[in-house]
């Protein structure tokens, strides 16, 4: 089974090549923006600048920028084994991302002998990439992208405001002063902790969906197709039961009657392809009613109704699933699809010790209790008394009128196993089998 970890480095390998696209959208609009901004402001920008220096910079940062997030997006792609460290190549990323502006903006400053390039908007690009590392879902690695941009940008400001703290000023070329570059540092390194945070967040989230899906397939795995979805989900929000526990249920024991005789007069891929037809409505009629098939016996099976969820009235829920199996039987055999057959059901209601019992290997849920060996003893009543459905008086008891109505008392017999008489009811629906 793939670990929360694999999945998690997965998840990053699809979030960094997301990250890769989006910024290649992102810095291609912001190009395409400040050209608009250039042409309706050209005057203005050489007031500042004096040259086309800034703006050609910009563009080819952003050319520049974008074929290293192509490079990026194909490597990850193509070899997405380097994110078996993904927290190594975030920082190499984030370090060569946030690098990459920086040399920008030394590049303007160096060529134009102008500081105000550190007061425009182009260095709120470091923002950007803030933002987006939250997609990286790692908090250190939000924070090491604002720290920085921080101190990238705070070293850059301070190295060239002292180089040019003599040059005369004026209203178009104001000096940088340390509140501004370092104010706006210190909202970097915020605006990383904020990304960390919101990382981390969104982190939890998906470690605790992963989880949730992680025990819904070991539900899965320890009832294989026994049970269905609804009862998997009460499952997950009932685990305790799980893991022991005392429940009122209802027992079924199902047998396949003259099962070896049929055997032995017929090739196995028949005898297989016949045992299918009738387990297939059966398994999915004991479903319908909230049932859990527990295990096969060759020729039947022993189900529960009332564990390890219970849904309403478990003993009618029981009933009615044996009544319609033996009417399904009916219909099936009218319709040339099986073989002449005749089953036994026995059911039986009380007390049972329900949880997982097995090895760290090997678990399997299982059903406990005098309750399970009544339910089995009742249906081997069935070949003595020429029946095909008994019930016990503890689950008559639970039935609603109409229900009741389908029974007939047979008699307080003897079981073996009991030291009380238990009294009987034998199905006498007029369609039965």
């Amino acid at each position: 089974m793939i670990s929360v970890e694999q999945l998690f480095n997965t998840e990053i390998s699809k979030s960094e090549r997301l990250r890769a696209l989006i910024l290649i959208g992102l810095l291609g609009l912001e190009a395409i923006l400040l050209l608009v901004i250039y042409f309706f402001y050209s005057e203005e920008y050489l007031q500042m600048f004096k040259t086309h220096i800034a703006i050609y910079a910009i563009l080819i940062f952003t050319f520049i920028i974008i074929i290293y997030e192509i490079f990026v997006h194909y490597l990850i792609g193509r070899r997405s084994s380097i994110l078996i460290h993904p927290q190594f190549f975030g920082f190499i990323n984030s370090f060569s991302e946030v690098s990459l502006l920086s040399l920008l903006l030394i590049f303007i400053v160096e060529y134009s002998e102008e500081t105000i390039i550190l007061q425009a908007p182009a260095t709120l690009t470091y923002f950007i990439f803030i933002v987006l590392s939250t997609l990286r879902l790692n908090f250190k690695l939000s924070v090491f992208t604002g720290a920085l941009a921080a101190s990238e940008f705070i070293l850059i400001s301070i190295y060239y405001s002292t180089i040019y703290s003599n040059t005369p000023v004026d209203v178009a070329h104001p000096n940088l002063t340390g509140m501004q570059y370092l104010g706006q540092g210190a909202i970097m390194i915020i605006a990383g902790i904020g990304a960390g945070f919101v990382a981390d967040l969104i982190k939890k989230k998906m470690v605790i969906s992963w989880n949730n899906i992680k025990e819904k397939n070991e539900v899965i795995d320890l009832f294989g197709q026994q049970i269905s979805p609804q009862i998997v989900d009460s499952i997950l929000k009932n685990k305790a039961e799980l893991y022991g526990a005392r429940k009122m249920v209802c027992i079924m024991f199902l047998d396949i009657r003259q099962f070896t005789p049929f055997v032995e007069n017929n090739q196995p891929e028949k005898v297989v392809a016949y045992l299918n037809t009738l387990f297939g409505f059966m398994i999915d009629i004991v479903q319908s009613h909230h049932g859990v098939i527990n295990q096969f016996l060759g020729d039947g099976f022993m189900a529960t109704f009332g564990a390890p969820v219970s849904v309403g009235n478990s003993s009618q829920n029981a009933t009615e699933a044996s009544q319609e199996i033996i009417e399904k039987l009916s219909v099936e055999f009218n319709k040339g699809n099986i073989p002449e057959t005749r089953i036994g059901i026995g059911l039986h209601y009380d007390e049972a010790v329900t949880g997982n019992i097995g090895s760290s290997l090997r678990k399997q849920y299982s059903i406990t209790g005098k309750v399970v060996i009544m339910a089995s003893r009742i249906e081997q009543l069935n070949k003595k008394y020429n029946t095909s459905l008994l019930i016990s008086e503890e689950v008559f008891n639970q039935l609603n009128t109409d229900s009741k109505n389908w029974f007939t008392w047979l008699e307080a017999s003897k079981i073996k196993g009991s030291e009380k008489l238990v009294s009987l009811y034998k199905f006498e629906k007029k369609n039965a089998v």
